[in-house]
């Protein structure tokens, strides 16, 4: 029987990259997110690999989130692995200069989103006594660096819910992981710096970075070891990376 994997941020990045390398391999979908257009892209480009159903909803809205589940069709309701993978950063300011709109924007879906979804999911997982969690982290979970304040206490809440999450789930046979990625070429940056391209570019200039499909292959990785084994904690580097702030540019 073929599993199904509900993964949230999939119309970009490391979501849209998973998306992508588990519909290579033959595992079924719910696409999640807030763009309808790129979720219907995705799944009109996936659905010729594997079964793919997609849903639009903000993980920060307690009560879409509870709707959007509920509304799956009763084929696709049995969530076999769970990809946490909606975040976002917005801003890199010191904190007492620090944009309140920036701050909740960040724990709402940082933070409050992946527990909102994971409530949503995991009760099904504790009644067959089977399941697999993944939660994408950041290296802000491990370090805090200049400017980085809120969102890496968002990041760390992350790391500290994935572990929670191994407690609390280990009496039920479930599998939790947690996947700390460094720089990672993507669109994070440009939300970050609200749009500003130019900026966001910069942050990947002089080295080459981490890319979503290398973090997506790694997922799949994880995800694929025989059940006996749960690879808990992961933090994922470019060769070019040391630390959050180290980089050896060229």
């Amino acid at each position: 029987m073929k599993q199904t994997a509900f993964i949230t941020g999939a119309t970009s990045g490391i979501g849209k990259a998973t998306a992508e390398i588990f519909a290579k391999n033959n595992i079924r979908l719910v696409l999640c997110g807030r763009r309808a257009d790129r979720l219907k892209a995705l799944q009109t480009s996936l659905c010729k690999l594997t079964d793919v159903i997609t849903l639009e909803f903000d993980v920060s809205k307690r009560t879409e989130v509870k709707t959007a589940i509920d509304s799956l069709p009763e084929n696709f309701k049995q969530i076999d692995i769970l990809i946490n993978n909606a975040g976002n950063a917005h801003g890199l300011s010191t904190l007492q200069d620090g944009d309140l709109d920036d701050w909740d924007a960040m724990i709402d879906i940082n933070v409050k989103g992946l527990l909102y979804v994971s409530k949503a999911i995991i009760p099904q997982m504790t009644e067959r006594n089977k399941g697999f969690i993944v939660n994408i982290g950041s290296i802000a979970a491990k370090e805090v660096y200049p400017n980085g304040n809120v969102y890496c206490a968002s990041k760390h809440a992350v790391n500290a819910l994935n572990k929670a999450m191994r407690i609390d789930l280990h009496k039920h046979n479930i599998r939790v992981a947690a996947i700390h990625p460094g720089a990672v070429e993507t669109e994070f940056s440009e939300v970050r710096f609200k749009g500003d391209i130019e900026k966001a570019a910069n942050v990947y200039k002089g080295y080459k970075a981490l890319q979503a499909e290398d973090i997506a292959d790694i997922i799949h990785f994880v995800i694929t070891r025989p059940y006996h084994v749960n690879i808990e904690d992961l933090v994922v580097y470019s060769t070019a990376q040391a630390s959050a702030t180290i980089l050896n540019k060229q």
